[in-house]
């Protein structure tokens, strides 16, 4: 095992030791002999109801991984199992070559997804995405709807088409500007994939993480007096780059997709309910959100917008995301 494979599993056990449920945490082989790490929670403190409830599976986004959710685990799997795995090309999951080919790298990103389903033996589920997990999430749904009992996208990428402006009547309304490191990143990924400046920064790479997402360790402070969290990110983005290859296949940026979720949000069936939770201070446009909802017309879709969060909406207001989406599960059974 690589050191940074090694590092990976310590802090992700240091990270799971603070989930008070049954957590199972394993690889799942997918027919492809592909691994994808998993986790499985369900409360031990609740007697199995007589009719199963429909899992809750989340998809985490870009550079992430499932420690991620540690603030959220413990509740949200309450009242049903929840599910949570590092995506095909992040943290501990296989890392295969990727297309470069777009259309080609998304579906092998479904694809796994969709054969994970089948190996893990979920019949449908309550699917969240974040992020890049939100885009991977409503491509899966359009692909799988029958599986897909309610989609929840948190904060998700990839929607809009790219344009340095929006127009709102005859005002012009510039986009938000992206965090630094967001531009920072945005600046090599032409020449280079997302995140090899912070491979070459080697033994240095953590105090990098921690230059560039010094919100990481304070959304977490409570929890770990230590640096585990930017450790954690550090060394889920350290390995071969695999995930972020196939996510550089389908940017045309770090802003845009070569793909916009919104040319295709149509193709969801009408009758999948669908809920979009923005951060307030986000980056990621929720007027793109408006515009799913327009576009779904009748159908049923709800945007929230969640005060005081940013992009990392989960990590920043915890307490208000649980809430809602524990509401949301609660609509479907």
């Amino acid at each position: 095992m690589s050191s940074e494979r090694h590092y990976i599993v310590s802090k992700s056990m240091g990270i799971s030791n603070g989930i008070q449920n049954d957590l199972w945490a394993r690889f799942v082989t997918l027919p492809n002999q592909d691994r994808i790490w998993t986790l499985t929670l369900n409360n031990k403190g609740v007697r199995k109801p007589a009719a199963p409830k429909t899992p809750l599976v989340m998809v985490h986004g870009f550079g992430g991984g499932v420690g991620l959710w540690i603030r959220n685990l413990d509740v949200l799997s309450r009242s049903r199992p929840v599910y949570a795995f590092d995506l095909l090309g992040f943290g501990r999951s296989s890392r295969p070559a990727f297309p470069s080919d777009a259309a080609k790298a998304e579906e092998q990103f479904v694809d796994s997804i969709e054969q994970w389903r089948k190996s893990v033996g979920l019949e449908d589920m309550i699917l969240l995405g974040h992020s890049l997990g939100g885009y991977l999430a409503t491509s899966y749904a359009i692909q799988y709807p029958s599986r897909v009992s309610h989609l929840i996208l948190v904060d998700p990428w990839g929607l809009p088409e790219r344009a340095q402006t929006q127009t709102e009547g005859t005002e012009v309304v510039k986009r938000p500007s992206p965090p630094r490191w967001v531009k920072a990143i945005a600046a090599v990924v032409s020449l280079f994939n997302p995140l090899a400046v912070i491979r070459a920064a080697g033994p240095w790479g953590p105090g990098l993480v921690n230059r560039f997402r010094p919100d990481f360790k304070r959304k977490f402070e409570d929890l770990f007096d230590d640096d585990t969290m930017t450790q954690y990110i550090y060394h889920c983005n350290a390995q071969t780059p695999s995930g972020e290859v196939g996510f550089r296949a389908m940017s045309e940026s770090l802003g845009w997709a070569k793909r916009p979720m919104l040319q295709r949000v149509h193709l969801l069936p009408p009758s999948m309910p669908l809920t979009m939770l923005f951060g307030e201070h986000s980056w990621v446009v929720s007027s793109s959100g408006d515009r799913v909802t327009e576009i779904r017309g009748e159908a049923h879709s709800k945007l929230l917008l969640i005060e005081k969060a940013s992009h990392h909406v989960y990590a920043d207001q915890p307490e208000e995301f649980n809430r809602v989406v524990e509401d949301i599960c609660s609509s479907v059974n």
